[in-house]
């Protein structure tokens, strides 16, 4: 969560030598957004700190400055994938004598090309692993800013050996794809940790064995988002056939939550990360503001001029209980905060809608090719389809999504439905569906 990060205090450790590793899920994009900093204890006004962050031009950079700028390093790649799992590797050894081998900079395995200011061999004089210095994960420390905004999966530091990414992960054998792998055999030192944020009551939890436990601050929450099952979020990078930018609205809550805020035309509007173009999928969307042009469904992920103007490739719910296409009667209308459940049969290609529980035209999603109380799906369009959530006329709607973590926004759900398939919804899964993740999609799709 983008005001939640983690804290512990330093002590003497090796500062020509350490290795951080952290699998990470950006929501934010074209923002300056901290993954570790430490900052001086004595410096004046944060002058003296160390930093390994995503840029406002999205590289990766690592940035030390003890009275003076020791490293100023950063990656040729740009990190604007909001729908991916980054595996981001960041080595300092200035015990090397050639200077290119004192930093590197790894993603997914492989080694980055990096631009910058190298450090000179045996230079100690980063902040990390300095006595008694503030560490922060997820945010800049002296000033409580920058907060990471995304998601953190086993994030890692070892003080005093020069790691390669091969103790963080490996190659799949059969999908060629970098994969965590479980880190074993290895001295973290004095300053070392490894943060699984497997313990929901307990985020900042060292399973290093080391117990060098971390401080939670903010609304941090567990996800099951990680980097073995990527579940789907909205995607920033969708606003209809208009540009992004946070003119139309903003995004929060891991990219769960969405507010349009444009108040006229173009009307902005959001789909999922993930598609599909077969099998049976499930989510939920609390309707945190209804305004009469709210709408809810499914989209064929084409950049129209608004929700609903598809060329009949969308397929929607009114929130005053009206299908379109066809803008044809089909339930009751909604209110704020009723829960909106869209099931998408692919296979037959039917959709149907529930509130709070109920499905809408006395709908039976289990009813296959028969559709009862179902939504046709739309054909001829991309023949993949997004959940999808906007407006269609000059209003500002905005809706929080469950697409089975378990939370809408910041709110838990209150209490799980059955047949989740690991995943967790507010209300019944119909037998069948799932939530819209990657290993769903390698299963069911």
């Amino acid at each position: 969560m983008a005001n939640s990060y983690l804290s512990r205090t330093l002590v003497t450790g090796n500062r020509t030598t350490f290795t951080f590793s952290a699998w990470v899920k950006r929501s934010k994009i074209s923002s300056t957004v901290r993954l570790i900093d430490v900052n001086s204890a004595a410096s004046p006004g944060g002058s003296y700190y160390s930093s390994i962050f995503f840029t406002s031009t999205d590289e990766l950079r690592f940035y030390s400055t003890d009275n003076g700028v020791s490293i100023d390093c950063r990656t040729d790649m740009k990190f604007r994938d909001v729908s991916a799992w980054y595996h981001v590797v960041v080595v300092h050894d200035t015990t090397q004598a050639s200077s290119s081998d004192r930093i590197k900079m790894y993603v997914n395995g492989t080694q980055q090309s990096i631009t910058g200011t190298i450090p000179g061999q045996n230079a100690d004089n980063t902040m990390f692993n300095y006595n008694l210095n503030p560490m922060s994960i997820g945010r800049r420390t002296y000033d409580n800013s920058e907060h990471f905004d995304g998601y953190m999966s086993h994030v890692a530091f070892v003080d005093g050996t020069a790691l390669t990414p091969t103790s963080f992960g490996e190659i799949d054998a059969t999908s060629g794809i970098w994969k965590f792998k479980p880190p074993s055999s290895i001295t973290w030192g004095n300053n070392g940790f490894h943060l699984k944020f497997e313990n929901s009551g307990n985020m900042g939890l060292d399973s290093s064995g080391e117990t060098h436990n971390f401080t939670t601050s903010g609304d941090l929450k567990q996800s099951l988002d990680t980097p073995s099952n990527n579940y789907t979020t909205f995607s920033p990078l969708h606003y209809g056939d208009t540009p992004p930018s946070t003119t139309y609205g903003a995004f929060s809550n891991g990219n769960t939550t969405y507010a349009s805020s444009q108040g006229g035309s173009p009307y902005p509007y959001t789909c999922s990360t993930l598609a599909a173009s077969s099998g049976k999928w499930y989510a939920e969307f609390k309707l945190t503001r209804i305004v009469n042009s709210s709408m809810v469904g499914i989209t064929d992920g084409a950049k129209y001029s608004y929700l609903g103007d598809g060329g009949n490739k969308d397929a929607c719910l009114f929130h005053d209980g009206n299908f379109y296409p066809g803008n044809s009667s089909f339930g009751n209308s909604f209110s704020d905060n009723d829960i909106c459940g869209v099931a998408m049969d692919l296979d037959n290609m039917k959709v149907y809608f529930s509130k709070n529980g109920t499905w809408q035209n006395s709908g039976v999603p289990t009813s296959g090719a028969t559709g009862t109380g179902a939504a046709n799906i739309p054909t001829g369009g991309l023949g993949q389809f997004h959940f999808a959530f906007g407006d269609s006329s000059s209003n500002d709607p905005a809706c929080s999504a469950n697409f089975g973590n378990g939370f809408f926004g910041t709110t838990a759900i209150t209490s799980a439905g059955s047949n989740g398939n690991g995943s967790l919804f507010e209300y019944d899964v119909p037998s069948g569906y799932y939530a819209l993740n990657t290993k769903n999609l390698n299963t069911y799709g």
